[in-house]
This record gives C-alpha cells, structure tokens and sequence, in this order.
C-alpha cells in the first residue's frame, strides 16, 4: 500500500462556492467594459454581448456540473478530455491550463490590481511603464509588473501551507468582494451622480472591423470575464460530498455572478457616457468617481484592489491541483505530483506556477485577455463535446437540467466556441499564432517526454 501523502475531503459547499465567484469576478468585469466601449460602440450591444456571455457560461456549468458528478476527480478538463479522447487531448489541455488557464489570468488579474492601485500611485498604471520592446505585440516593464509580481508571490507563498489555511483567507477576500460589488451597485443606483440617458448615448468605435465581427472578437473577453465558472471541478478531488456539491456550486457561483455582472455593467453605463471610458482599463474607479466623487472614489479603487486580490489568490489555489492530478497520472511532469508531507499541498506545482505568472506580467494586458480567452474556449468547447460519447455508455448519470431538449443545452456552448475558433483565425492571426505554438509546444512535450508515463 502506497504510503505518499494525499489530498483530503475539506472544503464545504460554501468553500467551492467561493472558488467559483473568486475565480470568475475579477479581472474582466473590473477591466473588460472601458474596451468593450470602444470597439463596439453602443451600450445595448455592451449589455447583450455580456448577457450573452452569462447564458454561455451558465450551460457550460449545467454540462460540467453532469460531467463533474460522472468523474468527481480533480483536473477539470484534464479529466473530462482523457477519459473522452484519450491521454494526447488530456495532457493538451493541462499543457494549456497551465499557461492559458491560470498563469496568464493569474498575470492579468495581478496587472488589474495594479492598474486600480495608480488611482493614488500613478506610476502603477499600465500606461506609465519604463520599458516596452517591439510594436503592437511588445514586452513591456514598470511599476505594474513589479506591484503585480509581488502580489502573486505573496499568494504564493501562502498556499504553500495547507488548503483550509487559505481556504479561510478566500472565504473572507471573497465576502469582502461581493459586498464591495452590491454596495457599488446599491450605493451607484440610489446614492450616485449618474444620468440613465447615457444607456441610449452611442460613441464613435475605435474598431475598424466590421460590427459582427468585433462583437466576435469581443467575445474572446468576455469568455475570460466568465471563465472560472468551471473552478470547483479542479478541487473535485478535496470536496465533500462531490456528487452534491459541485453542481450546487458550479449553478449557484455562475449565475449568481452573472447577475452582478448584468448590473454591473448597468452601473458603469449609468454613471459615464461610453464616450468618455473608451480605452479605460480601471473602468471600476472612473466611474466611482462619477458617481460619488474623487474621495469615495478612492475608496472603491482600493476595495476594488482588494477584489482583485481575491481572483489571484483563488487561480493560485486551483491550477497546481490540475496539475498534481495530471502528474499523479502520468500525464504532467512527475514532480508536479509531489505533495508536502505536513502541508499536503502540491508544493512544486504552485512554485511553478508563480514563476510563470510572474514572467506573463510582461505581455501587454489586451493580448493577455485575447490569449486566454481563445485557449479556454476551444478546449472547454472540447470537454462539453465529450456530452455526446459519454452519453451512450451504460451506467452514465445524466442530470434533467442537460437532458432539457436534448442536444439544445451542450450545442449553444458548442456553436459559439466553433464559431470563435474561426473569428481568431480571421481576425486575431498574432494571437492565433501564439495559440499554435502553445498547442505545438505542448505536443512536442507529450511526444518526448510524456508518452508511454500516461496511462491509456
């Protein structure tokens, strides 16, 4: 019998609730609208692009919760993809999880938080840095990549020492984020200084694509905006109860987001003309300034902070459990399997992890946004696909809310992804091209150095 340390059922309904919201609220619905603004121009097409967004992620959860009761392992679709088109597919998106999947959002996130810090530190802003190398698609370095690097190598450290020790840590951050958010909400609709005409106001696009096209292409961010509501099938393995309390949490954690993402944006709207946010990153602390002045606005920029920190530390959390499950298979690199003795944490993995997060803080936040979004699409469009082999096996527990007009549920996830893959060829080539050589690089991996270790 096998005397290595493992991983412990610890985390509750609430825990897994609060990876979902964490995972999820952060970098795209504090950064994403002030770009929206401008490439599309029209706050009725910035409300129903986000709303959209919503019913794509909330099926995605509905799929994944019945996949997640069917395989109630850690690795998310590391698992889902193994088990339906075998361990190349499977280690393909643990090789994409780990770049695209948690260090670049771990980066961006980290970048955000940086950004809502320049309200008082100028020279953290984005904008503001003392190198760049290269054009559209440079590296760049300043004050926000030495702010951001430093706040995922706290975080990483952290987690080093066990998951109900910083499970208690996001519990609170996560509080604190979701009552920041209702009392902007709350306090902007009642309390703030904001004109209801600005929702039929358009503003000239800074888009040259045609309408269709860049509402597509948009969609890249707003895929990263709801990415996360697949986060408690990677802690799978730690829950108690998994066949009841993942889908609880995957349904509940996806809409309740969704709505505060709804009247999040209705806010923003509210409060600044689309005009004037164009280009905005910190979209959070401009409009809190239109709503309530520099000082309050101050206020909510820090909290806002604050929020942020709570989305780096949750994908901290969870990305070294998608690789830990990967190793422990066979199909990641074996040290990504080692867990601490006394901690029970997978130790290497979460140093890794920072490390490359730290280096991504480097990558302009656009083209990170752009990035994550096309890598997550395809391959969670791949893992939903998987509905329809799985579904002929004998003994498979099918839940009533997919069953629901059978195939209605997984195809309007499927559809758009297969339409994104398309857009980014046509639309995003650089970012595409960096796509190919994740995926080309990840292959090679798996040809030479993995194959023959996962099982079959």
């Amino acid at each position: 019998m096998s005397t290595d340390p493992t991983l412990l059922r610890r985390l509750g309904i609430y825990s897994a609730i609060a990876l979902v919201v964490s995972n999820m609220v952060g970098t795209g619905i504090f950064t994403s609208t002030g770009f929206l603004a401008g490439d599309l121009g029209d706050p009725k097409l910035v409300l129903i692009i986000w709303l959209v967004g919503a019913v794509v992620a909330l099926v995605g959860a509905f799929c994944y919760s019945e996949l997640g009761v069917n395989f109630p392992a850690s690795g998310g679709e590391y698992v889902y993809l193994t088990r339906a088109y075998g361990p190349t597919l499977g280690f393909m998106s643990g090789w994409v999880s780990f770049f695209a999947g948690f260090s670049a959002p771990i980066a961006a996130a980290a970048l955000a938080f940086s950004d809502y810090l320049g309200y008082f530190y100028p020279a953290l802003k984005q904008q503001n840095v003392w190198f760049r190398w290269g054009g559209e698609y440079a590296l760049q370095f300043g004050g926000a990549q030495v702010m951001a690097c430093g706040l995922i190598l706290v975080f990483t450290i952290l987690n080093l020492f066990g998951v109900e020790f910083i499970a208690r840590i996001q519990n609170a951050l996560t509080s604190v984020k979701l009552l920041v958010m209702v009392a902007f909400i709350g306090g902007g609709l009642l309390l703030g200084h904001g004109d209801w005409g600005h929702l039929t106001e358009t503003t000239t696009r800074t888009s040259h694509l045609p309408i269709y096209a860049q509402f597509a292409v948009s969609l890249f961010w707003i895929y990263v905006g709801y990415s996360g509501w697949n986060a408690a099938t990677y802690v799978a393995e730690e829950l108690q109860r998994p066949e009841r309390t993942l889908p609880l949490a995957l349904t509940i954690g996806t809409s309740l987001v969704a709505a505060l993402y709804l009247l999040f944006n209705i806010v923003f709207i509210y409060a600044t003309p689309l005009g004037e946010m164009k280009g905005v990153l910190a979209v959070g602390s401009l409009t809190a300034k239109s709503l309530f002045g520099p000082e309050i606005a101050g206020v909510f920029s820090l909290l806002l902070a604050v929020s942020l920190m709570s989305t780096v530390n949750a994908m901290v959390t969870i990305g070294p459990r998608l690789y830990y499950a990967m190793a422990k298979n066979g199909a990641f690199l074996p040290v990504a399997a080692k867990v601490h003795p006394e901690w029970r944490t997978p130790v290497p993995a979460i140093l890794c992890q920072g490390a490359c997060a730290m280096l991504m803080t480097l990558i302009s936040f656009g083209n990170l946004m752009t990035y994550i979004g096309y890598l997550l699409s395809l391959f969670a469009t791949l893992a939903v696909a998987g509905l329809f082999k799985f579904r002929r096996q004998a003994g498979w527990q099918k839940l009533g809310v997919v069953s629901f007009a059978w195939p209605l549920v997984p195809m309007l996830f499927v559809i758009p992804g297969v339409v994104l893959v398309f857009v980014g060829l046509q639309f995003a080539p650089v970012i595409s091209a960096a796509v190919a050589l994740t995926l080309i690089s990840g292959a090679l991996v798996y040809r030479f150095r993995i194959k023959g270790q996962a099982p079959v």
